[in-house]
């Protein structure tokens, strides 16, 4: 597949995660087939900001929990405060009740 297609299909599935809920870059891999390539999910995620329709990347965090992408969305805690004003609580920039808020894309969405 190539990096353009991937990167298409990335952001298909994380248009698709609902607000309030958040998924990880390996759970978006593995649903896509790809299962090694969660760095690739990563670095589709910093290339989203230009794409559109936009791309809700504040919702893709490590399979921990934690926002290892927060430094893509600026100085600050805009990443935190996205996640925050859907509901999703996090503290040290680790998502609170990760398990309860996951949302993962091979149990709820059919392959794109």
């Amino acid at each position: 597949m190539k990096k353009q297609d991937f990167f298409t299909s990335v952001y298909d599935v994380v248009r698709q995660i609902p607000p309030g809920r958040v998924t990880s870059y390996v759970a978006i891999a593995r649903f896509l087939g790809s299962g090694k390539s969660a760095r690739m999910v990563g670095w589709a995620m910093n290339a989203s900001f230009a794409v559109d329709p936009p791309v809700p990347a504040q919702r893709v965090v490590n399979a921990s929990g934690m926002l290892s992408g927060k430094f893509h969305f600026g100085p600050g805690d805009e990443m935190k405060n996205l996640l925050e004003a859907e509901g999703v609580k996090v503290e040290n920039d680790q998502v609170c009740e990760f398990s309860q808020v996951f949302w993962n894309p091979a149990e709820l969405l059919e392959e794109i």
